[in-house]
């Protein structure tokens, strides 16, 4: 094709995906859209640099007549988005998207980003899953246990999250330069899987992640517009929810919702980067907004407590839904106290988020969609969801989101040493083309692993002195913990030496380097081959 050119292998099948028809269409919309993406990226930076001059967040002065107008509600809720009382998400290999579907949650978030390492091959099989599931022809076998989806039954509703809009795909080159990769993978779905999904009465359907404003919403929206103009789909068929994983998004949660009405299907309290993003954001301003160690921020602190509360008035006030955030726990079939504990602890979740008024939320793992479904029927009863409550004594200030200095907790030597023993291991799963890791009973992903090298990056800039050895945190002392912590791992079955030297390269820059890395999986992906 002119002046498109696919620079990764065209495995098996992959022709199937890549059609000329398929990069046409995905070439056109990069070609409109792609500028106004690198200026939207361009802000981010400004907006950035502001905030470290001493600039702080606020509620938009410019679209408070958004806020106030009490006539505008997002569309209804579309097929198969009704009722969302558990969600299931992970990558969209073989053997997750079988899993999923079968596994009884509402909803699918078939995950391109976070829980899905960026591999080319990852990225185009991916796409195959997703039209061979909708097809009815996926299955997948290990020796001699096979996985196929469950004849005559409901599967759950697939919802896509394409990558952020800060990311590229460098194995797809439009007029000599990477596509955005929230482009191509948005726009091979929709060309492939649209008309199916609507031939089986649901839709396109989608996760957006990582928006800073609600410009970038705007963006999505008019994307949206141009797709389902060129294949001949009814304006709104696709639908779309937003995940409020940013620090300023939480600011324009009416105003994205607002831009994206239309093709709104609410908002997700995506709260793992949302804690990743309070850090970054703020980073160099000394202790005012310096977190404890991870495991210590609970979703009770004072600025979390704003934040969630807000997303539910916000969604509910324009008839959206609100979906609630990950529980990341592993089921463990070897220690069953590990287990009662921890499923203790994901009911008490799921019962505060259904107690506060979100319609749903999500799960990681399938065994633990039984739970989740269970304190959201104790809530709902016959109900689809609870839009109808309206949360109307729910009263947030641009202070109580800011209020990051209220949060308990310490930071220890423990803490710091699981940071890096977890981000390591994330790091060489990740390059090794797994995005979604167990460690130690929890899945995690691209967010956590940003979590945790943000956080030392963060105490090695304030001189933080450990709670439990009184050593203050410097670049001297996480190197020793990063030697230390790997000798342990070398111990362990299955140890890859070169996995592990890149993973603790790869961790030196994004946590020790005095240049923050906004992404740690731009450098990363840039390693990838």
């Amino acid at each position: 094709m002119d002046s498109v050119e696919i620079t990764g292998p065209m495995l098996d099948r992959f022709d199937e995906i890549l059609t000329p028809e398929a990069l046409a269409f995905t070439a056109a919309l990069q070609r409109e859209f792609g500028p106004r993406r690198a200026e939207l990226l361009q802000a981010r930076q400004a907006r950035q640099a502001e905030l470290s001059a001493g600039a702080t967040l606020d509620f938009l002065a410019e679209t408070k007549q958004i806020r106030q107008d009490d006539a505008w509600r997002v569309a209804d809720p579309a097929p198969g988005l009704v009722d969302r009382r558990v969600e299931i998400t992970g990558p969209v290999d073989k053997k997750m998207t079988i899993n999923a579907l079968n596994s009884g949650a509402k909803v699918w978030l078939a995950d391109f980003e976070d829980a899905n390492s960026p591999l080319w091959e990852n990225c185009v099989n991916g796409q195959l899953n997703l039209r061979d599931a909708l097809d009815r022809t996926i299955d997948f076998s290990v020796g001699e246990k096979t996985y196929a989806l469950r004849p005559d039954e409901e599967l759950a509703t697939v919802v896509v999250r394409p990558r952020g809009w800060h990311l590229e795909e460098k194995h797809l080159l439009v007029d000599g330069s990477p596509v955005s990769a929230s482009l191509f993978d948005f726009a091979l779905y929709f060309f492939h899987c649209a008309r199916r999904q609507i031939a089986k009465g649901r839709g396109p359907y989608f996760y957006l992640p990582k928006m800073e404003s609600h410009q970038e919403a705007r963006l999505w929206n008019d994307v949206f517009v141009r797709a389902q103009e060129a294949l001949d789909i009814p304006r709104g068929t696709i639908r779309a929810t937003v995940l409020i994983e940013t620090y300023p998004a939480a600011f324009e949660m009416e105003e994205i919702l607002y831009e994206l009405r239309e093709h709104s299907a609410g908002l997700n309290a995506g709260r793992w980067d949302y804690l990743f993003s309070v850090i970054k954001k703020f980073r160099t301003r000394g202790r005012e907004f310096l977190l404890p160690e991870r495991n210590a921020v609970t979703m009770t602190a004072p600025f979390m407590r704003a934040y969630t509360e807000l997303l539910v008035s916000t969604c509910h006030r324009r008839g959206a839904h609100a979906i609630g955030g990950m529980a990341a726990f592993i089921p463990s079939r070897r220690d069953p106290e590990v287990n009662k504990v921890a499923l203790e602890k994901v009911r008490a979740d799921k019962t505060r988020e259904s107690g506060d008024g979100f319609d749903g939320s999500w799960v990681a793992h399938p065994d633990l969609v039984p739970i989740c479904r269970e304190v959201f029927d104790g809530v709902l009863g016959d109900r689809p969801n609870q839009v109808d409550r309206l949360r109307d004594d729910v009263q947030v200030t641009a202070e109580d989101l800011l209020a990051v200095s209220r949060t308990p907790g310490e930071i220890t030597e423990t803490g710091l040493r699981a940071n890096v023993n977890v981000a390591l291991r994330y790091l060489a799963a990740w390059m090794a083309g797994s995005g979604a890791v167990a460690i130690f009973n929890l899945m995690e992903d691209a967010a956590t692993a940003e979590i945790s090298r943000s956080q030392i990056w963060q105490w090695i800039h304030n001189d933080i002195e450990l709670s439990d050895s009184g050593i203050t945190v410097t670049r001297a002392l996480v190197e020793r913990v990063i030697e230390e912590e790997l000798a342990k791992i070398r111990t362990e079955p299955g140890y890859d030496e070169a996995r592990f030297t890149e993973a603790a390269a790869l961790f030196r820059e994004v946590a020790l380097d005095d240049d923050f890395a906004d992404f740690l999986t731009l450098p990363a992906y840039a390693r990838m081959p």
